[in-house]
């Protein structure tokens, strides 16, 4: 008798305990998935298909640093399938967040290692500079762009979880699609509100523009005047079908560092965005080569 009738009071007290560690699991994976994505109400980037279709929202600063990724890669004439490595390695290496930390001495956005060859921590933590060692890297494995994604970038990285960054190749699709321009009107950004306590800089926009895209891509000289001092123009000098690509890239790339460069209006072929709205129907139609950057005042 006094085996039966403790059995199901040690059954009871399992069941409790294993619904109070469910609890706790769920608590934690929420608490993770707010750290990463913000609160509700919180500043905030959307990716995905303009309408219905499956989206990914991330922060503001992982959203630049997604940016400057692309914009590196893109420069050095790689693919979009280079882009879509890149973000998915360091979506998985660092939740693209330029950390000052990690296993051993692993640094930055691609988790590199000064005593690996990979750079001094001051370089490595220069998202522009250790974008590029990734895609230097990356450049040198063959038939990389063909490849799973998992093996491509497991050739670059060497980790100790070979098989990680497949789970990420989704959303860095959808984020390298955006910004490498192919899919239009696609990322989308709110701000903090202490976006707006200050002007944009535009001489410290047009020395990012050249940071991560390079020196071409602004004209040889600059307007002047008023403003110039209010706006930054980014004219794409294609008549094809590269001319959309390349200026909804740089749109983006814009839409992207907005919080940082303060940046309150974008507008390209026809469409403006602002943090409030996100992106329309422009009034007026402006040059479908030109992108603008209206800042702050």
């Amino acid at each position: 008798m006094p085996r039966t009738s403790s059995s199901p009071r040690r059954r009871s007290r399992l069941l409790r305990a294993a619904a109070a560690l469910a609890v706790l699991v769920a608590l934690a994976g929420y608490m993770a998935v707010q750290y990463l994505s913000g609160h509700k109400g919180a500043p905030r980037c959307t990716v995905g298909p303009v309408g219905e279709g499956r989206t990914y929202e991330l922060s503001p600063d992982q959203a630049a640093n997604a940016a400057t990724i692309s914009a590196v890669g893109t420069t050095r004439g790689l693919p979009e399938r280079a882009v879509t490595i890149a973000l998915a390695t360091a979506l998985q290496e660092s939740a693209l967040r330029n950390i000052d930390h990690g296993d051993r001495d692993s640094l930055g956005l691609f988790q590199q290692r000064p005593s690996q060859g990979w750079g001094t921590p001051e370089q490595i933590m220069d998202p522009v500079y250790s974008s590029g060692k990734f895609y230097e890297h990356l450049a040198e494995v063959p038939g990389y762009s063909r490849l799973p994604l998992t093996v491509a970038a497991q050739r670059v990285q060497k980790s100790g979880f070979p098989q990680a960054y497949a789970k990420h190749e989704p959303d860095a699709a959808l984020l390298s699609a955006a910004l490498t321009g192919s899919a239009p009107a696609s990322l989308s950004c709110s701000l903090p509100s202490e976006a707006a306590g200050g002007p944009g800089d535009a001489s410290e926009v047009r020395a990012d523009l050249v940071r991560a895209f390079g020196k071409d891509v602004l004209p040889s000289t600059g307007s002047a005047g008023a403003a110039a001092a209010s706006t930054v123009s980014v004219p794409v000098r294609t008549d094809d079908d590269a001319t959309a690509r390349r200026g909804w890239e740089l749109a983006h790339w814009a839409v992207a560092r907005a919080g940082t460069l303060r940046i309150d209006e974008v507008s390209f072929a026809g469409r403006v965005w602002t943090a409030d709205t996100g992106w329309r129907t422009a009034r007026e139609e402006s040059g479908a080569g030109t992108v603008r950057m209206r800042l702050a005042q």
